[in-house]
């Protein structure tokens, strides 16, 4: 059992729960929770090491035997090096490093995110769940957006991170991705999605908390586009805007 936290793997949990800078320098980044190792080993992600403790379910005991056969290195820590590692409340007892990998980008693509300049972890999460859940093909992150495989972001969204292809780009390399396809700018002065035809190939550019999409973003769209509101609402947050567009776009083409 690993009591201590001056442990190599323990540092190495906690460089990578902290800056971009550290899991992009060790390829690799770390998930918490029974719901989301689950999800990584259901999609053969690869793993490079777990830690567990004894307050883990009877569910993530199973889990933790499942990657013992599959030849992942288990081992159990202490309930207090847990607590210093969780980024809960309550930890659930297991995390597991994973390679920082990507899912590749189709060869024909119809359906592209483009979260531009969204800061704020929870609404990028959403987004993400949102985009898996909706048939988005791939996301594209331009500079300044935060970190897709930060922890919050990963929380928030709950294993769309290992069925979906995630893409830092430049706004050039987002260019020649998306050059065959309509891009549309969620904006509050643009027309009706209700009445926007979606069912053509697209790319879908949501625009930042506060300030909005960046100059590249609104130099890269060719058409705005708009959710109809009641009452005195100024806008909706990030996560929700995109989410409620994304499945606006499936309903149009189902």
């Amino acid at each position: 059992m690993i009591t201590s936290s001056q442990n190599p793997k323990i540092k190495l949990v906690r460089a990578l729960l902290g800056r971009p800078k550290e899991r992009r320098d060790a390829g690799a980044f770390v998930v918490e929770g029974v719901r989301l190792v689950d999800e990584a080993a259901k999609s053969n992600w690869e793993f490079q090491f777990a830690f567990y403790d004894d307050s883990l379910s009877e569910r993530g005991k199973l889990q933790v035997e499942d990657l013992r056969v599959k030849g992942v290195e288990v081992e159990e820590v202490s309930a207090a090096v847990m607590k210093s590692l969780s980024e809960t409340e309550t930890p659930q007892g297991i995390l597991a490093v994973l390679k920082l990998a990507q899912l590749p980008i189709p060869d024909l693509l119809n359906f592209v995110l483009i979260p531009d300049l969204i800061r704020e972890p929870g609404n990028l999460g959403t987004l993400l769940r949102s985009a898996a859940a909706a048939g988005v093909q791939a996301v594209f992150l331009p500079p300044e957006t935060t970190d897709a495989f930060a922890p919050k972001v990963l929380r928030a969204g709950m294993g769309a991170h290992f069925r979906l292809p995630i893409h830092a780009m430049s706004w050039d390399e987002i260019h020649e991705y998306t050059k065959s396809l309509q891009i549309f700018l969620a904006d509050m002065d643009g027309p009706s999605c209700w009445e926007t035809d979606l069912r053509q190939p697209l790319a879908l550019i949501i625009g930042g908390e506060a300030g909005g999409a960046s100059e590249s973003a609104q130099k890269l769209a060719n058409q705005k586009i708009s959710i109809p509101m009641l009452g005195n609402v100024e806008s909706l947050n990030a996560g929700v805007a995109g989410s409620v567009l994304m499945f606006e776009v499936l309903r149009q083409r189902s």
